[in-house]
C-alpha cells in the first residue's frame, strides 16, 4: 500500500479532490481550518497498488505558528516508517506564486511529489496559462492538471503517485542566493550527524528561521555551533533568518512563476474585479454588518417563517398525530399492556417526533447556509466581524469558528484550532457554544411560535445575544490569568465568488441533517425512554400512569430543584427544569423531554399547528419561556461539545471553569431577562430586582475594570524592548 499526503493551501481545491479521488463526503467550505484533524481514504479504481491519501490541514507555510500547521508538519516529516510514501501538492494555478512558497518547503524535505494544479479554468478565465512541462521540468516531478469541482483530472492523479513511487525520485533542490547557500551548507555540516538522513537541508532551512521546534530537538552544543555560523550570516546580511528565508522564497516562486507563466489581456482579472465590486457593497465599513443581518434575517425568515415551517407543520399536524394513533389503535387490539402501550406512544414517539417534526427547517436552515458559503459569502463574514471582535480583546479567528457554530458546536470548538496564539485559542473554545447551533433551533422555534407568530426578528435576536455574550466574555475572561492573551494576527484569503455547486450543497446540507436524525434516534430516544419511565412510576417503581406526573420520580426531582430557577420565572415549572438537565446530553433532548412531560397526546394544540408550540403557549407565560430559552442557549453545551471542549483545553480544572462560567452567566442573563419583563409587565419581585441589579454592577466592573494581565503583558513587552515603563 502507498501512503500519499494529500497538501496545499486553503481555498486550493484540496478537500473537493480528496472527495473526488476517495468517493468520503467531507466537508467543503471557504475558510481556512475547514479540515482541522486528518482526514484519509483510498483512491478509487487505482491500477496497481492500493493507495491510502491523507488529507492534511490546508496551510500556507509549514512553519509552527498554529496547530494545524504542525499537525501537517509533523506527518511529513514523521519517522522514516510512518512518514508518507509521496506528497501530493495541490497548487490553485489562479494563485501560483503563493502556492509555490508552501511547495518550495515541501520539497525540502525529500519524499516523492506530485503537483496538482488545480483551478485551471479560474486561472484561464483570468487570462493566466501554465505550461505544465516546463513546471515539470523546473520542479523535478510530476504535475497534473484538474479542475476538482468537475472532476476533471483527478482520475490521473492516481497513476502520477504510483509513478513517482516507483522511482522513488525526490524533487529539484531549489537553490538560493549564493549567501544563502553558503550559511545552509555550513549549517548541515554542523548538525548532519544529529538529523536524520534526508532532512538535513530542511533542518539547517529551519535553524536559520530559528524554529523553536527544530532547535528543541537538537543538543545544546550542537544549536550553539550552529547558531554562531547563523548569527554571523544574519550580521552579513544585515537581517534576520526568518524575513531571509521568507524573502528568498518569494523570490523564487516568483522566478519559476515567470518562466512556466503566461498572462493575456484577454479575461484577465475578470473575476476578480466582479468579486472587489460586489465586496466594495457587502463588506462597506458602515453597510457590512446591516447587509449580513438582513441577509441572516431572510435565511431565517425562509427557514423558520415560511418554507421551512410548511413542512414542519405538516409533520406535525399530520404524520405526527397519524403514526401516534395507529400504533396506539394496533396495540389496544393487541391487547398490549398500558405501561408498555405509553411508553411507545407517549415517550418514544411523541419525544422522537417532538424533535423530528422541526427536521424541514432544519434542512432548509442548512441549504442556505451551503449556498452562502460555497459563493464565497460566509469568508466575508468572518473578515467583515473581524473589526467588531478584535475591539473585544478577541482574535480575529474567533470569528471563523463562531460561523461554524451555528451548525454544530462541536466542530466550531475544533475549529479553534487555526488560532495561533493559545490562551486565545482558549477563550474562543469556551465561548464558541453561545452562538445557537442547529440542535438549539428547534427550541427558538416552537418558543418564537407559541409567543411571538413565528417572527423571524426574534429568531435572528437569539443569534445576535449569543454574539454579544462572545464579545462581553472576550472582555471578562481576558481579566483571568492563564485564560486569554494578545490577540493573534488574522489573515484570511477571500476567494472570488462563484456559483455554488449544487452536488456540494447537497451534500453539506444532508450531512449535517442526517447527523441530526441520529441523534434523535439515539440519544433522543434513550432519554425519551428514562424521562417516560421516570414521570410514570413512583418510587415504589408502581405504575401510576403514562406521564401522570404528580407522584412521579421526575416530579420529585423536578421539585427538589425548581428553587434553582424561582427568580427565572420558570422555575415554577418542574417540568422545564427537568427537561434543561436532559438537554445536557444533547441540546435536541430538551423538546423531546417537553413533548413528554407537558403534552405526549397533543390536546394543546393551538392555531399555528404546531403541537409542542400550542402546548407550550397554554403551559407558561412568555416572559418564563424566554428566560428559560435563554438560559438553555448560554448554559453548558451538550456532553459532546463537552467531550471537544476537553480535548482543545487538555485540562479538567480549564473545562470545568469554562462550564461554570457559562452556567453562570446563563443564569444572570434569564434572570435579569426576566426581570425586566416583569417590570414591563407592570410586575416587580423586590428581590429579585435587587438581584438582577447587583448582578448587572458586577459584569459592569469586569467589564470596566483594568485588566492587569494585558498591562503586565505590555509592561514586559517594552522591557525587552529597551522602553520604559511609565
Amino acid at each position: 500500500m502507498i501512503t500519499a499526503a494529500l497538501i496545499g493551501n486553503p481555498n486550493s481545491g484540496k478537500t473537493t479532490v480528496f472527495n473526488k479521488l476517495t468517493g468520503s463526503i467531507q466537508h467543503v467550505g471557504n475558510w481556512p481550518g475547514v479540515t482541522v484533524e486528518r482526514k484519509q481514504g483510498y483512491i478509487r479504481n487505482t491500477s496497481k497498488d492500493r493507495i491510502l491519501v491523507v488529507d492534511l490541514p490546508g496551510v500556507y507555510s509549514l512553519s509552527p505558528y498554529s496547530p494545524d500547521e504542525i499537525v501537517s508538519r509533523d506527518y511529513l516529516i514523521g519517522t522514516q516508517e510512518s512518514r508518507p510514501d509521496v506528497a501530493i501538492n495541490i497548487v490553485d494555478a489562479s494563485n501560483m506564486e503563493r502556492a509555490l512558497y508552501l511547495l518550495l518547503q515541501v520539497s525540502d524535505i525529500g519524499i516523492p511529489m506530485v503537483v496538482v494544479l488545480n483551478m485551471v479554468d479560474v486561472a484561464e478565465q483570468n487570462g493566466i496559462r501554465i505550461d505544465r512541462g516546463k513546471l515539470s521540468q523546473i520542479l523535478g516531478c510530476e504535475v497534473v492538471e484538474t479542475i476538482g469541482t468537475r472532476n476533471m483530472g483527478t482520475s490521473e492523479i492516481g497513476d502520477a503517485v504510483q509513478r513517482a513511487y516507483d522511482s522513488g525520485a525526490v524533487p529539484k533542490t531549489i537553490t538560493y542566493s549564493g549567501e544563502i547557500e553558503e550559511c545552509i551548507s555550513e549549517v548541515q555540516a554542523v548538525i548532519a550527524p544529529s538529523v536524520r538522513s534526508g532532512l538535513e537541508r530542511w533542518c539547517a532551512i529551519k535553524m536559520i528561521e530559528r524554529d523553536g521546534m527544530v532547535l528543541g530537538d537538537l543538543d545544546g552544543d550542537v544549536v550553539d555551533r550552529a547558531m554562531a555560523v547563523i548569527t554571523e550570516f544574519e550580521a552579513r546580511m544585515e537581517d534576520d533568518g526568518m524575513q531571509i528565508m521568507a524573502t528568498a522564497r518569494y523570490d523564487a516562486a516568483e522566478k519559476i512563476e515567470s518562466q512556466c507563466m503566461s498572462r493575456s489581456a484577454k479575461g484577465k482579472g475578470r473575476d476578480t474585479a466582479v468579486s472587489d465590486r460586489i465586496d466594495n457593497i457587502l463588506l462597506n465599513r458602515y453597510l457590512g454588518i446591516p447587509i449580513f443581518l438582513a441577509i441572516m434575517l431572510a435565511v431565517y425568515f425562509v427557514s423558520i417563517q415560511t418554507v421551512g415551517t410548511w413542512g414542519s407543520d405538516w409533520i406535525n399536524e399530520n404524520a405526527t398525530s397519524w403514526l401516534q394513533e395507529t400504533v396506539a389503535d394496533a396495540l389496544e387490539r393487541a391487547e398490549v399492556s398500558e405501561a408498555l402501550t405509553g411508553l411507545i406512544v407517549d415517550g418514544m414517539i411523541a419525544g422522537v417526533f417532538a424533535v423530528i417534526g422541526f427536521l424541514p427547517q432544519i434542512i432548509v436552515l442548512f441549504l442556505c447556509l451551503s449556498i452562502l458559503e460555497e459563493c464565497g459569502y460566509m469568508s466575508r463574514v468572518a473578515y467583515l466581524l473581524d473589526r467588531l471582535f478584535s475591539r473585544f480583546g478577541l482574535s480575529g479567528k474567533t470569528v471563523i469558528p463562531v460561523v461554524i457554530g451555528m451548525g454544530c458546536g462541536v466542530p466550531a470548538i475544533m475549529g479553534s484550532r487555526t488560532i495561533e496564539d493559545e490562551q486565545t485559542r482558549r477563550i474562543t473554545v469556551m465561548t464558541t457554544t453561545f452562538i445557537p447551533c442547529s440542535a438549539k433551533l428547534p427550541i427558538i422555534t416552537v418558543i418564537i411560535a407559541a409567543f411571538f407568530r413565528e417572527s423571524a426578528v426574534v429568531a435572528l435576536m437569539m443569534y445576535v445575544l449569543g454574539i454579544c455574550m462572545i464579545l462581553m466574555s472576550g472582555i471578562i475572561l481576558k481579566k483571568f490569568s492563564g485564560v486569554t492573551g494578545k490577540p493573534s494576527p488574522f489573515v484570511m484569503e477571500l476567494p472570488v465568488y462563484h456559483t455554488p455547486t449544487l452536488r456540494n450543497v447537497l451534500i453539506n446540507s444532508g450531512e449535517k441533517s442526517w447527523s441530526f436524525v441520529k441523534k434523535a434516534g439515539t440519544f433522543i430516544l434513550l432519554s425519551c425512554v428514562v424521562v417516560w419511565f421516570l414521570c410514570s412510576y413512583d418510587w415504589g417503581l408502581g405504575f401510576i400512569g403514562s406521564n401522570e406526573t404528580g407522584g412521579s420520580i421526575l416530579s420529585d426531582i423536578g421539585g427538589a430543584i425548581t428553587g434553582l430557577f424561582a427568580l427565572q420565572g420558570f422555575g415554577n415549572h418542574w417540568e422545564l427544569t427537568v427537561s434543561s438537565i436532559t438537554g445536557l446530553l444533547a441540546k435536541e433532548n430538551l423538546l423531546g423531554t417537553l413533548a413528554v412531560l407537558i403534552d405526549p397526546s397533543g390536546s394543546g394544540t393551538g392555531e399555528d399547528g404546531l403541537l409542542t408550540a400550542g402546548a407550550l403557549a397554554s403551559f407558561c407565560t412568555s416572559g418564563e419561556a424566554m428566560a428559560f430559552l435563554i438560559f438553555n442557549l448560554l448554559c453548558a453545551p451538550c456532553f459532546a461539545a463537552i467531550g471537544a471542549m476537553h480535548k482543545e483545553l487538555g485540562d479538567w480544572r480549564l473545562t470545568g471553569f469554562a462550564l461554570l462560567y457559562q452556567c453562570v452567566l446563563a443564569w444572570c442573563a434569564s434572570l435579569v431577562f426576566y426581570q425586566l419583563w416583569l417590570v414591563a409587565q407592570g410586575m416587580t419581585d423586590p428581590v429579585g430586582l435587587a438581584i438582577a441589579a447587583a448582578v448587572c454592577c458586577v459584569y459592569g466592573y469586569f467589564v470596566a475594570a483594568r485588566d492587569p494581565v494585558g498591562a503586565i503583558r505590555r509592561n514586559t513587552e517594552r522591557r525587552g524592548n529597551g522602553g520604559t515603563t511609565e
